[in-house]
């Protein structure tokens, strides 16, 4: 039974975003090339207070640089330039923080029909 071992980091570069942490690391191959991996990894945290990490992972190899960097430029650039670089949802904000007690989704009353106890 074989195991898979991860290869050596040579670089390490950590972007924290919200409850998001991705991980830019530059690893070694057995021929003593180099390759880099991206992991994203997303804290989940359970009602009784315990977490869990969901991590997901990319390879990415010399001869695909320069066609992923066109392609995620190009992705990217659509983005911005289809929205704008503002951010709209607020809890995506590096210095969001969620207020105790306040409601995560605001209650709509358009469904709700107004009654009178003195119809009844």
């Amino acid at each position: 039974m074989s195991e898979r071992v991860e290869q050596e980091e040579i670089f390490s570069q950590v972007l924290r975003a919200g409850r998001r942490t991705y991980f830019f690391d530059v690893r070694s191959t057995k021929a003593d090339d180099y390759y880099l991996t991206v992991t994203e990894s997303k804290k989940f945290t359970h009602d009784d207070g315990s977490f869990h990490y969901q991590k997901h992972k990319i390879y990415l190899y010399k001869e695909d640089f320069e066609d992923f960097t066109e392609m995620l430029n190009k992705a990217t650039d659509y983005i911005v330039n289809e929205k704008g670089s503002e951010v709209i949802s607020e809890r995506h904000q590096k210095d969001y923080k969620r207020e105790e007690g306040v409601a995560t989704e605001a209650t709509s009353t358009e469904s709700f029909t107004d009654v009178s106890f003195e119809d009844i």
